[in-house]
């Protein structure tokens, strides 16, 4: 009985956290690109649309822990690119769930990542958090409406954000300015001719 128990406990301990911890039953993506917010959701079963998307955003180890972990403490090297928002609702069992922010960068190169905060409550306890990479999160998104490029997001995204944010909205008010000036010099100079 007690070597039952024991090869009990081993298994246990080597199972995988995402066979161990309960997932997220929908998630939600906002972000540049996207005129509405993409919903995945489906069992939290291995091979659904939402859990194919909490694991290549690497949504357990970054909840929950995992042993050897691979979430990092600081933003891989690189460039990161647009920030989407996944917000995450994680059911707990009882009628209540919690909800997981987690930032993606999709177009990240060399490889996608993510950023999951610590401490945002789940089960009781706290997010481990820390970044992730993964180069199956772009795909998983694109496959449920992300933009296929990050040129395609940010033109999208463009509005009259972006005439004030690329200085052409700078180089009005100075043209402005200096024809408003040229209307006064000449109206100073016509008005003392006829003095």
């Amino acid at each position: 009985m007690k070597r039952l128990l024991f090869v009990l406990a081993i298994a246990m301990l080597t199972l995988p956290a995402t066979a161990l911890a309960k997932g997220p039953s929908e998630a939600r993506i906002t972000g540049p690109g996207l005129a509405t917010a993409i919903k995945i959701s489906g069992e939290e079963t291995e091979g659904s649309p939402v859990m194919d998307l909490a694991e290549a955003a690497g949504f357990f180890p970054a909840a929950f822990g995992q042993t050897p972990s691979p979430m990092t403490a600081s933003a891989p090297q690189g460039t990161l690119g647009p920030k989407y928002s996944l917000d995450y609702v994680v059911p707990d069992g009882e009628g209540t769930a919690s909800k997981i922010h987690q930032d993606a960068y999709p177009y990240a190169t060399p490889t996608a990542a993510t950023y999951m905060p610590a401490d945002q409550p789940i089960f009781g306890m706290g997010t481990h958090g820390g970044w992730f990479v993964d180069s199956r999160l772009k795909e998983v998104l694109i496959a449920h409406g992300l933009p296929k490029t990050a040129s395609e997001a940010t033109a999208g995204s463009s509005s009259s954000a972006g005439f004030v944010s690329t200085g052409k909205l700078g180089a009005l008010v100075l043209v402005l300015f200096l024809l408003g000036g040229a209307f006064v010099l000449m109206r100073r100079r016509m008005g003392g001719a006829t003095a």
